[in-house]
Formats: C-alpha cells, sequence, structure tokens
C-alpha cells in the first residue's frame, strides 16, 4: 500500500475514534473500551493516558494498557521527566530511544527517563510519542503517551499529527465530563451558560437591581450594556418559546385589539400580535404564568393560541406602539373599537355622515401625527375592494413600511373625511384630485400634506399624502455636496443672471436643494420670487406664490407677472413646457437669475430634453449656469455601521465602476493606465490611512434603525457648470455622449462617482449607490 493510502486509511480510523469520543457522555468508559484501539491505530505496544491531580501540581495515570496489576504512576508537573516535560511546555515529544541520553537532553537539559516501571516490571521502553492534552484557552488537563512502536521504529509524521488530534478531541471530552450539562434555574441564568455574563456578574446584577429598586432586566441593560436580543434569547430558552422583538413596522391587529383595553394588558402582561393560520400568535414577558391562567384559550376559544417570548422593556414597547396617544385622541383600537360599525356606507350621504363621527376624526388625526413623529415623508391609503382591510403604509427614508390596516367598513368614510379636509368634491370618484391639507386646523401640528386621490381598480379610491413640514432650509454647507461641487455651485449661483437647474426624478430632494441655494442668496437687499406647486419650505425674505390652476394661475402666467415685479431672482417650481421655459431664458438674459427644477436623469440630459422643447441652442447656451443632478441614497446608521478593511479585489472594483465612467474622456483615451493610476493615488491620499489601507463600512442593524442598518438618506450630486466648451457644444446641438465627456474632461463627476466618493468615507455602501445610479 502507498503512502498516500496509508495515511487516508490512517485519517478515516483517526475519524471513527474521534466520532466515539464526542459521542459519549462517559469519558472514563470510552477511554478503558478504546484505549487499545488506539494503541492499534498508531501501531503502539502500549498506552498511558495521564490527567492533572486535584492539586493542580502532578499528572495521575487514567488508562495504562498493559500495565493493570501496577498502581498509578503519579509525576509531578516538572521538566525533569518526559511526560512532566510536555505538560510543562505544552510541545509534542517524539522520541526515537528514551534510553538516548543525548537525545534526551536535545529535547531538554533537565529531562531524562524515569525507567522505575521497566525496572520492576522488566518492559523495555523504547520510542515515545507524548503529547499534551490542552484546552482552546491554554488550560493543561492531561498527557497522553503511547510507547513503543510494533515495528521498532520511530512514530511518524502522520502519528504525530493524529496524536495531536486525539488530544484535541480528549480536551473537549474532559471539559464535558468536567462540566456537567447547564441547568438554568432562572429566565436569565442562559446569560451565564452562554457565556454572555459570568455568574459573579450576574450576581452582582441581581445585587444592583435590589439596591436600586428597579427589574433586573433594566440593570442588564443599563449597566452591562446587553442588548434586548441576548436577554430575549436567554429568556426563550428557559421558557421553550421562540423570542419575539419589538418591530415599529408591526401592522396593529384591530381585530383582535377590538376588546382588549391597555388597562387589561398593563395589568396581565399579554398581547395578541397576529392572526395567522397556524394561530393567534400572542407576545408576553411570562409564557409559563400565562400559559397555566389558560386566559388567553378563554379570550380566543376554539383558537390555538402560539406563545412568544419577549423582554419587559419591549413588550412596553410594543404596548405603546398599539396603544399610544397624542394630545386630544387615543390609541387607534380605542378609536376604532369606539366607532360604530357602519352597515354599509355606499351611499355619499352615509360616507359624509361616517366620516363627520368624532372617533373617525381623531383616527385621521392620529394617522398624520404619527407620520409625522415617525419622520415619514409620505402616507399610503390603500383601500382594496370586497371585505378587505384598508392598509395605510408610511414612507420613512424612501422605504414603505406597514403601519396599520383598518376593516373594510371604514374604507368609504375615511376617504371622504380626507376629502373634506383638502376642500375636494366629494361626490368625484372617477377622476384624480390634487389638494392640500393646512393641519392646524385639525390637529395639534402646525404641518401642511399634499393630498392626491387616484381612482383605482375594484371601485376605489387611493389617497396619497406628502407631509410638507415648514421650516428653514437646511444650509448650503449642509446638503452633503463634495468640496469639489460645493466650491463650483457656488461659483455658479453667485453670478448676477443666468439659468441654473436642479434635475432629479420625484423625491429626490430637488426643491429642499433650490430652497438652500435660496437661503444662501436671500440677503435685505434681494427680490426673490417663487413659484411652486405646492409651497412645501417657506423662508422669510421670500415672496412665494402657489400655482392654481383651477383659477388659471399656471406656472408661465407667474412666471409673465414676475418680470413685471422688478425680480433679482426667480424659483420656478417646475419647468415643464416650452412656455415656461422660453419665459425662463429670456428672463436669464435680462439681468435676472434664475432657478427651476427638472424631471431629467442626469445633467447632460437635462440639455437635450430642453433643446427638444424647441429651445433657441444659442440663447439656451448663453443663459446656462449649471445644472445639478442628484439623488438620494440611504445613509448606513451611524450607531451600528460595520467597520472593515476591504481586500485589494473589493477596492479594484470599486475603482472599475468608477474609472467605467472615464472611459471616453480624452485624458483615458490618451493612456487609461496613468489615468486609472492617478485615481488610485487620489483616493490614497484622501481616503487611505497613512500605510495605505482603506477602511469601508456595512450595514448591520440596531434598534436605532429598525434593524434595516440604514438611517436616514445621503444626496449624491452631479454638477454640470456651463463652461466655454460645453455652451459650444450646446449651440452644435451636440450628442449626450459628447457634453459628458467634455464635462469629465474639466472635472465634473457622475452621481455613481461621487456615490463612490462617498463609499469610501463610510456614509453608505455601494448597493445603495448602484440602487439610485443605475442606468
Amino acid at each position: 500500500m502507498s503512502n498516500v493510502a496509508s495515511r487516508l486509511v490512517f485519517l478515516k480510523n483517526l475519524q471513527k475514534l474521534t466520532n466515539r469520543i464526542h459521542a459519549t457522555s462517559n469519558i472514563d468508559e470510552i477511554m478503558l473500551s478504546l484505549s487499545q484501539e488506539i494503541c492499534n491505530l498508531f501501531a503502539a505496544d502500549r498506552l498511558t493516558l495521564y490527567v492533572v491531580a486535584e492539586d493542580g501540581q502532578h499528572i495521575v495515570s487514567k488508562v495504562k494498557t498493559g500495565l493493570n496489576s501496577f498502581r498509578d504512576i503519579r509525576l509531578p508537573i516538572s521538566a525533569q521527566s518526559i511526560a512532566g516535560h510536555v505538560a510543562v511546555h505544552r510541545q509534542t515529544l517524539n522520541i526515537a530511544d528514551v534510553y538516548d541520553e543525548a537525545a534526551l537532553r536535545g529535547c531538554g537539559s533537565e529531562i531524562h527517563f524515569l525507567n522505575e516501571v521497566d525496572r520492576r516490571t522488566g518492559y523495555r521502553s523504547k520510542q515515545m510519542l507524548v503529547v499534551p492534552i490542552v484546552t482552546e484557552a491554554g488550560e493543561l488537563l492531561g498527557v497522553l503517551q503511547l510507547i513503543n512502536h510494533k515495528g521498532d521504529q520511530p512514530f511518524s509524521a502522520t502519528a504525530e499529527e493524529g496524536a495531536e488530534e486525539l488530544a484535541q478531541t480528549l480536551a473537549v471530552a474532559f471539559q464535558q465530563r468536567r462540566n456537567p450539562p447547564f441547568v438554568a434555574l432562572t429566565r436569565y441564568d442562559h446569560l451565564v451558560g452562554d457565556g454572555i455574563l459570568a455568574a459573579p456578574e450576574l450576581d452582582l446584577a441581581r445585587q444592583s437591581a435590589r439596591r436600586k429598586g428597579v427589574t433586573l432586566e433594566e440593570v442588564l441593560v443599563k449597566d452591562f450594556k446587553l442588548t434586548p436580543a441576548m436577554i430575549g434569547q436567554s429568556l426563550a430558552r428557559f421558557f421553550g418559546v421562540p423570542y419575539e422583538p419589538f418591530r415599529p413596522d408591526r401592522i396593529k391587529p384591530i381585530d383582535l385589539l377590538r376588546n382588549i383595553k391597555r388597562e387589561y394588558v398593563d395589568e396581565s402582561h399579554w398581547l395578541p400580535l397576529e392572526d395567522t393560520p397556524e394561530g393567534v400568535l400572542v407576545m408576553t414577558p411570562d409564557p409559563e404564568k400565562l400559559r397555566t391562567s389558560r386566559v388567553v384559550e378563554n379570550i380566543f376559544p376554539k383558537r390555538t393560541v402560539l406563545y412568544r417570548v419577549t423582554t419587559q422593556r419591549e413588550f412596553a414597547a410594543t404596548v405603546d406602539h398599539y396603544f399610544g396617544s397624542f394630545s386630544g385622541g387615543g390609541s387607534v383600537d380605542e378609536l376604532l373599537s369606539g366607532m360604530d360599525e357602519p352597515e354599509a356606507a355606499t351611499e355619499s350621504s352615509d360616507d359624509v355622515s361616517a366620516a363627520a363621527d368624532n372617533e373617525l376624526v381623531r383616527l385621521v388625526n392620529k394617522i398624520i401625527v404619527d407620520a409625522f413623529q415617525q419622520g415619514a415623508s409620505d402616507i399610503h391609503i390603500e383601500p382594496r375592494p370586497g371585505k378587505e382591510k384598508t392598509v395605510v403604509r408610511f414612507r420613512k427614508d424612501g422605504t414603505l413600511v406597514n403601519y396599520i390596516e383598518v376593516p373594510a367598513a371604514y374604507r368609504a368614510p375615511l376617504i371622504t373625511r380626507l376629502k373634506i379636509m383638502c376642500d375636494l368634491d366629494i361626490s368625484e370618484k372617477r377622476r384624480p384630485q390634487d389638494g392640500k391639507i393646512k393641519f392646524k386646523k385639525y390637529g395639534p401640528l402646525d404641518i401642511e400634506l399634499r393630498v392626491a386621490t387616484i381612482p383605482t381598480a375594484g371601485g376605489v379610491e387611493d389617497v396619497v399624502m406628502r407631509i410638507l413640514a415648514a421650516g428653514e432650509p437646511i444650509r448650503l454647507d449642509q446638503l452633503g455636496l463634495s468640496p469639489r461641487n460645493h466650491e463650483n455651485l457656488l461659483k455658479c449661483i453667485e453670478k448676477p443672471y443666468g439659468l441654473f437647474f436642479v434635475c432629479g426624478p420625484t423625491g429626490s430632494g430637488k426643491t429642499t436643494t433650490l430652497h438652500s441655494v435660496l437661503g444662501h442668496l436671500n440677503t435685505p437687499d434681494t427680490k426673490i420670487w417663487t413659484a411652486e406647486d405646492p409651497v412645501e419650505i417657506t423662508q422669510k425674505g421670500l415672496r412665494q406664490v402657489q400655482v392654481n390652476k383651477k383659477a388659471g394661475l399656471d406656472f408661465a402666467t407667474v412666471m409673465k407677472a414676475f418680470l413685471r415685479a422688478d425680480p433679482d431672482i426667480i424659483m420656478v417650481g417646475e419647468m415643464r413646457d416650452p412656455e415656461t421655459t422660453g419665459i425662463g431664458i429670456e428672463a436669464s438674459l435680462t439681468g435676472h437669475l434664475v432657478f427651476a427644477t427638472l424631471h431629467t436623469n442626469s445633467a447632460p440630459e437635462s440639455v437635450i430634453r430642453l433643446l427638444d422643447m424647441g429651445m433657441d441652442p444659442f440663447n439656451f447656451a448663453d443663459a446656462l449656469l449649471g445644472i445639478l443632478a442628484q439623488r438620494l441614497g440611504k445613509r448606513l446608521c451611524k450607531e451600528c455601521r460595520e467597520a472593515y478593511t476591504p481586500d485589494a479585489g473589493e477596492i479594484e472594483h470599486l475603482l472599475d465602476e468608477y474609472c467605467d465612467e472615464l472611459r471616453h474622456t480624452a485624458h483615458w483615451q490618451r493612456d487609461p493606465v496613468a489615468a486609472r493610476e492617478a485615481i488610485r493615488n487620489e483616493w490614497l491620499s484622501r481616503h487611505a490611512s497613512p500605510d495605505g489601507r482603506f477602511t469601508l463600512h456595512r450595514a448591520r442593524g440596531c434598534p436605532a434603525c429598525n434593524d434595516s442598518g440604514y438611517k436616514g438618506r445621503v444626496g449624491l450630486h452631479e454638477l454640470l457648470v456651463g463652461s466655454d466648451p460645453v455652451k459650444r457644444l450646446i449651440q452644435e446641438k451636440a450628442r449626450v455622449a459628447e457634453i459628458l465627456a467634455c464635462a469629465l474632461n474639466e472635472g465634473m463627476r457622475t452621481l455613481k462617482m461621487d456615490g463612490i466618493e462617498k463609499v469610501l468615507q463610510g456614509i453608505t455602501d455601494l448597493k445603495q449607490v448602484r440602487s439610485v445610479c443605475i442606468k
């Protein structure tokens, strides 16, 4: 048999032995029964297994093959004997002849072979393979000694490797024998069993809780910095039911909560979460107590109850989520439970009557207040036909999250109430309508909401409300512009006249950016007119006009009026038609600074879009100061983002994506290698440590960001400056690619390039950049 085949057979048999050792709970019995098999595997004549004595100063033989009549061998843990030397230095010894004094001195100056056993029994020891049994933490548990190879040759390197692996298995087995199975006596004991806390720390926490008069959980969270999830897992193992965390996006089960009041929940400490096909999901801090009382089974008869354990803190948060109130209102379930069930509110008169009901008024107010307090930008009311419930969702940080489900009976009154609040035609259900709610008239907040109703399939109407929070604009230096873009933007907007655009899709922050620009230019000696639909942000010193198409007040009409009102600066909410755009260009050429928004994908594409409207390329080129394209990407949560050092491949990948935008520029085509290295060197100087290492961040998730890993948003920008070469291309009606290449040659950075820069700064990650910058 070849050496390779012999080695494979040896390793296979070794694996069988280690599996048998792992599978046993009694190490003494298994070693006695397996000791001869171990000798056969290693072709050894004898085996001695030592364990550390109770005094910690000696090792004592536990198993001795071939020496059953001889008393236990007890050796000091010192370098004077072979086994003692291995125990002291935790190093394997493979000795060809233990009587070879010169070979022994090569292993250690004090080591010598104790031949007492040989002398008394007449046995002749020669080869020895001796291995320490040590835990991963470095604690000595014993020594494994194989004596005399049956082939009268030194033990091989394969045998040495196998003996060390066997010793590791024995170390695990010894620990299991020494540490019996963990038994949790209290709900928090598994924190010790799982190694999260030491037993003295848990005792200290209990003493601290008694001294302060607070719960043990509060001490564990505040003083010992344990997360609710850590405590929840301990509770789950103790009670034998799954752990259920607090989820702020959980839909409130109105039907399950209909007859349950907050006072009862606070007293009984349980709460229904969801009606699933498997049964009713119930959250409680103490499932055992609740299961014994059978209260839940009595309230939900003939239903299976699925218990879930949670921490006291998360239970209280869930209760607040379901029953929380604001001034002048109540919890959602209290509001709905207090409303009489409309039998069939299909006629307009019935809808109006139900919509005027005091409880429904409070319900609508609470939805709006909760949306504002949770930082939502939009509220989506989504009715479904038939007897299906109406879903209410909030858009937070660009993502829709569930808020509540309203029974189908309140579908029509809910929509009618919203129409009444924004003075829309309640009888018109077949055409879209737009309106605005000044919420100060109805609730405790000084906010406005832009409302859009849209007829949808099944004879129902969707309502989408955008929250327009009146307040001061964001400062220009807080928009997240790169230093290059910030400097170029100031150069553009501080000119006395010209035309400047901000472009991007709906919800990309165009209006916010324009108001930041106006806030920078808003001085007492400047007259600024704005035409907006609607007026979302208000500023002192600005004269703002709300477009009203029903009254014939569109953007073009307002723009004409502005030119007769001695303006210095004009801001137009959107240039969507040739007339408005033409007036804007005319105004910019006659000494006014004009700002506007466009719904286009990129800065170079905006040029072509405006020319396609029929604008004169020479007048447009003369007027253009610049175009800022922008997107909003999700920002990594500052509380939990995880820093890591990327490997060279990840940096190369980032570099590839960054350089892909530059392939048609003159610099790249002249010398792509040099252009790529120049960008790498720029990154090294700006984003890397002195030793050339980059630090990136990735999403992790924590309670502050609802375990998403992202909180807030960051702007990605692309600023095209109206330079002479760019204007020349506009006059020649050049293609988008030519304008883009020219701008890149002048230093412009595309949306994706700006996003990758923000990835290197640790603000966001490449996944978010791609999601908003994909072509």
